[in-house]
This record gives structure tokens, C-alpha cells and sequence, in this order.
């Protein structure tokens, strides 16, 4: 299972590049969407913290984690949410230039990658849980040489990292407030 820094990375690293290329006027899209995104990107494993209550019950990991926060039905919410509210306005949120219909897409897509990244790296999910038990899975660390597989996701969390930092530093000159 991809890290927690692996799910809020990915989506703040990919928020920000769409920003940065198809966004022409920041104000529309401030840095506060990939705050939510990135906090979204955990959503799914908060199923973990509800495994540690339900096992006292006799539940184990693998009958809560993977199942009802990672399917495809939870970011189709957030979108549903997103057309209902498109014409919502909020003068708390437009002093931050924010956008309720924003701010669910963006959660949408954070959960989504979340789902995606668990497919991708290790193990798989039930996209259409609880209507179907199908899986789906590419468990792409397991092709790694079984001596680098505990070093993979570390490595992997490091390197997004270190890229976000030079990125935060390069548009956004954080070093001046240093």
C-alpha cells in the first residue's frame, strides 16, 4: 500500500502542475485546492481507523480496508455534489476565491488518485464494491527484486517530495520567508 505521503504528494504534485499549465489566472485556482486535494488523497484509508474500532467486533483488515472507501462510487459522489452545487455562492469561501463546485471536484480527484495509485503500486481494490467482488490490481512493486520492495515506497516518497520542494521554490520562492 502506497504511504500516506505517497497519497497527499501525488495529488498536491499534480494539482499544482495543472495549475501552473492550464490555469491562467491563479486567482481561480488558489493554492487552497491542493490543501483539500492533498488531504482528500487520505480519505480512503480512514477505513483503517474504523478497522481498529470494528475489530474488537471480530472484523478483520481485510473485511473493512479496500472495500467501502475504495470504490469508484465514493469520488462520482463528490462529482454529483459538484453539478448540485454549481450555482451555490458562499462569501466565506469567495473571500478565498474558492468555489464549493471546485472544492468537490478537487476532492473527487484526490480520492480517485488515491484509488488509482492503490491499483497501480500494490495490492487492489473492488471498484464496485458492494455491487460486484471483481478486482483490480497491478501490484507493480511486486516486478522489484524482493530485497528492494521495503525500500521502494520510502525512496518513492522522498523523491516526490524533493521535487515539490524545488517546484515550491522555483514558482513560489518560499525560501524568501524562510
Amino acid at each position: 500500500m502506497p504511504h500516506a505521503v505517497t497519497h497527499v504528494l501525488v495529488v498536491i504534485v499534480l494539482l499544482e502542475l495543472f495549475r501552473h499549465y492550464f490555469i491562467k489566472n491563479k486567482e481561480n485556482f488558489p493554492l487552497h485546492y491542493l490543501i483539500i486535494g492533498g488531504i482528500a488523497g487520505l480519505l480512503p484509508d480512514l477505513d483503517i481507523a474504523i478497522y481498529y474500532g470494528l475489530s474488537f467486533f471480530g472484523f478483520t483488515i481485510n473485511e473493512v480496508h479496500r472495500t467501502f472507501s475504495h470504490n469508484l462510487f465514493i469520488p462520482a459522489f463528490f462529482v454529483i455534489l459538484a453539478f448540485v452545487s454549481y450555482g451555490f455562492k458562499s462569501k466565506k469561501l469567495g473571500e478565498h476565491h474558492l468555489k464549493l463546485r471546485n472544492i468537490f471536484l478537487v476532492i473527487a480527484f484526490g480520492i480517485l488518485m488515491h484509488l488509482i495509485l492503490d491499483i497501480a503500486l500494490i495490492g487492489s481494490i473492488i471498484p464496485f464494491y458492494p455491487l460486484n467482488d471483481f478486482k483490480v490490481g497491478l501490484n507493480l512493486l511486486g516486478f522489484f527484486p524482493s530485497a528492494w520492495q521495503n525500500t521502494i515506497m520510502p525512496s518513492l516518497d522522498a523523491l516526490l517530495l524533493i521535487i515539490w520542494l524545488i517546484s515550491l521554490e522555483i514558482r513560489h520562492r518560499i525560501s524568501k520567508y524562510l
